[in-house]
């Protein structure tokens, strides 16, 4: 009995040897810096329009229909409503650091942030843009595993500043190819506040970007959104439509 304790002992030291050897040897940041490149367009444009269906155990089924415009050498997005009617004309203008809420009705723009939540959703307004997973984050831990029928690195990773909208995050990140399927999105105290998934990808222009996006309230059981992108376009947009003036004028 002891021999195979202390055999099994010795296996399991020999296994997490082998572990700490392969993870050493995983250029993690080069790895997150890949990620990065493949989602962001870089010098061109991008244009979708996005569908989004919302699930809340006491509001029922919500459907939204939106215009996205994206230029990442700016850092700049806009998303204009389209339906449902009550909200048509409602805008979400990214400028660098600044993010400007639009309501038609008022006619003013108010100051809001990449962390709140698009459209009361689960979707954030930081999912609209690129991603910069190897300037905001680090990693913790790197392990291999499987997500369905998928080799994955699982990544453990911590935010290096308070400017993301998670402070924590796992991540499946798809070993051939580098692709995010899934995310795990913790708060401040590590508790977990949403799952994401990315089921679809298709490359548009020079990137590859997530055609289909859930994302699931891990506080409210039965609460979710899911995002489909169409119409996708890496075509080059006006300079006028990153401006106030262009979303007061949209939809007149």
């Amino acid at each position: 009995m002891i021999r195979r304790c202390a055999t099994a002992l010795l296996m399991t030291a020999g296994l997490l040897s082998a572990t700490a050897s392969w993870a050493a040897d995983i250029d993690v940041q080069a790895l997150l810096a890949e990620i990065d490149r493949q989602r962001t367009f870089g010098d061109q444009d991008f244009t979708a329009v996005l569908t989004l269906v919302s699930e809340d155990p006491e509001e029922g089924v919500e459907r939204t229909v939106a215009q996205q415009f994206r230029r990442d050498t700016d850092d700049a997005f806009l998303i204009l409503i389209r339906d449902p009617a009550v909200q048509r004309g409602q805008g979400y203008l990214r400028q660098g650091d600044n993010l400007w809420f639009y309501d038609p009705d008022s006619r003013k723009f108010s100051h809001t942030s990449l962390k709140e939540a698009f459209q009361d959703t689960d979707a954030r307004n930081s999912d609209f843009g690129d991603v910069k997973y190897a300037e905001d984050y680090t990693a913790r831990t790197i392990e291999e595993g499987t997500l369905g029928k998928y080799a994955v690195y699982v990544l453990d990773l911590q935010a290096t500043s308070d400017e993301v909208t998670y402070p924590f995050l796992k991540a499946w990140v798809t070993r051939e190819g580098g692709l995010v399927l899934k995310t795990e999105d913790y708060s401040l105290t590590e508790r977990l506040m949403r799952t994401s998934y990315y089921p679809r990808y298709a490359r548009v222009g020079s990137a590859v970007v997530p055609t289909e996006m859930i994302f699931v309230d891990e506080l409210v059981e039965g609460k979710k959104t899911r995002i489909s992108m169409t119409d996708l376009s890496a075509a080059a947009i006006p300079d006028s439509v990153f401006t106030k003036a262009y979303v007061e004028r949209a939809n007149r």
